[in-house]
């Protein structure tokens, strides 16, 4: 089976890829500026889902994730296998896929730390993509300890 790359796919794969690097860059505030227009749920499992805009992404991160001198998380997100479903007429797609993170501090090893899927929903805005929506869910969860400076309780 073939199936076509299209502008469209290669801006939507960006924006999954560029949240990986600014996250891993340390760029929080840049990071969330991804989510200026959409509903990211972090526990979707909740009843009610937990439910954040822009801002509020930015202090759960704040107050979560560990920043090392080098002003990094000292991470590596790997985000694969995405499954991308676009409607180029009605301006909207969405893509599932999945993600990895690595982290290694001080003299520790490399190591996975967690891993699970994004469900993101986008949305074309003047001919650019923009999520709409993220749905974080956690499959996977090793030693998180160096990573997060609390538990988060949501």
């Amino acid at each position: 089976m073939f199936l076509a790359v299209t502008t469209s796919d290669t801006q939507i794969t960006n924006l999954l890829h560029l949240y990986a690097e600014l996250m891993d860059a340390g760029r929080l505030e840049e990071c969330c500026d991804l989510f200026a227009d959409a509903r990211v749920v972090l526990d979707a499992e909740a009843d009610p889902p937990v439910v954040v805009d822009r801002d509020g992404l930015m202090q759960v991160w704040r107050s979560l994730v560990a920043i090392y001198d080098d002003g990094t998380p000292r991470t590596r997100h790997l985000v694969a296998t995405p499954i991308l479903e676009v409607d180029a007429e009605a301006g909207t797609a969405t893509c599932r896929s999945t993600y990895t993170v690595f982290q290694q501090v001080a003299a520790g090893p490399l190591q996975p730390i967690i891993s699970g899927r994004y469900h993101d929903r986008f949305e074309c805005i003047d001919g650019t993509w923009r999520f709409a929506e993220r749905i974080y869910l956690a499959d996977l969860m090793g030693d998180l300890s160096d990573h997060m400076m609390r538990h988060l309780d949501l």
